[in-house]
């Protein structure tokens, strides 16, 4: 496929100044954030019995350009979390810098953030109506009164990175079946060209190659478009294959944040929360513990088989040179 020129808008765009937030310092701190969060508190059912504390002090900075997964167990606040990004939900606490304004500074804006950030929710393809594949990814291009022309080629592109081939796009989405209904609604998202797009568990209840198909796309997105990618994941090895940093939530708090490497080096405070590092990387410790000179920092099937090769290798020439002696 031909790369595609940077579709973002100001992907390098000025952020906030350096400094400590009420919350607390900024995790994942950069000069230029593209999403920075100031102390985020969010609190459910307030001054109620069913009160919850969903986010608690977040402090917190989004790189401009990268794929961050945020990870956690369930009611750790990441869904929460990614519904501050775009203004859906507003914090009782704290501040959500957007390219280092507040997204709140005016709130009758607020609708042009949301196409700023693009939010794709869990089981998108329940949201699903147009009586084509093509009008509903055409959707949303359309209500920003986009030239026909202009629509075509925001489809095309998008349709593309999802893996959603030309002969469907005539087809009703209801007779697709679960993963392409689900590539077609973040295709619908896609071609709106956000500045960060943001997705809730995108491969929950699919099928390995269904995970793999999606999360290839959306890592194929974020490197030809160069757009700020955001995945809420409870995968591990998902986080490990595709992303660029982790953030990882416990207990209404962002426990840790950095590259996929600082956080997956951090296996004891990890497995603390009850999170686990990926499978593969546990074999690779194993492996380690018993002799073998296994690298550490390997956290995908790719990169374990490329090292054990090597040793594998190594260990071939080193029999054969001593044969030959």
């Amino acid at each position: 496929m031909k790369k595609k020129k940077n579709t973002c808008p100001n992907p390098d765009a000025v952020g906030t100044e350096k400094g400590t937030p009420a919350g607390g310092p900024i995790m994942n701190q950069t000069d230029n954030p593209k999403i920075r969060l100031e102390g985020i508190t969010y609190i459910y059912g307030k001054n109620s019995p069913f009160e919850v504390r969903a986010l608690d002090g977040v402090s917190l900075d989004i790189h401009a350009g990268k794929l961050t997964g945020i990870i956690g167990h369930t009611g750790s606040g990441k869904s929460t979390m990614i519904q501050l990004f775009n203004g859906l939900t507003r914090a009782e606490q704290g501040r959500v810098l957007l390219d280092g304004e507040d997204i709140w500074a005016r709130p009758k804006d607020i609708g042009r953030i949301r196409y700023r950030v693009g939010l794709v929710m869990q089981y998108p393809e329940y949201q699903l109506f147009e009586e084509t594949v093509y009008a509903d990814i055409a959707y949303g291009p359309r209500n920003m009164k986009l030239s026909e022309e202009e629509i075509r080629e925001r489809v095309a592109e998008s349709a593309e990175f999802v893996g959603l081939q030309p002969e469907v796009m005539e087809k009703s989405p209801f007779d697709l079946s679960g993963g392409q209904k689900r590539r077609v609604a973040i295709a619908g998202i896609m071609a709106m060209r956000p500045e960060v797009l943001v997705l809730d568990e995108p491969a929950a209840g699919l099928d390995p190659q269904g995970r793999h198909t999606i999360f290839r796309g959306i890592r194929e997105y974020n490197r030809r478009t160069g757009c700020t990618v955001i995945i809420v994941s409870h995968s591990m090895e998902d986080m490990a294959q595709y992303c660029d940093d982790v953030v990882v939530m416990a207990h209404a708090k962002a426990l840790m944040a950095g590259s996929r490497d600082e956080v997956f080096a951090r296996a004891d405070e990890l497995e603390a929360v009850g999170l686990d590092i990926p499978q593969i990387t546990k074999l690779m410790l194993l492996l380690r513990e018993g002799g073998m000179p296994v690298p550490s920092g390997l956290y995908t099937s790719e990169s374990a088989e490329e090292a054990l090769m090597k040793i594998f290798n190594e260990a071939k020439r080193e029999k054969e040179g001593r044969r030959r002696t």
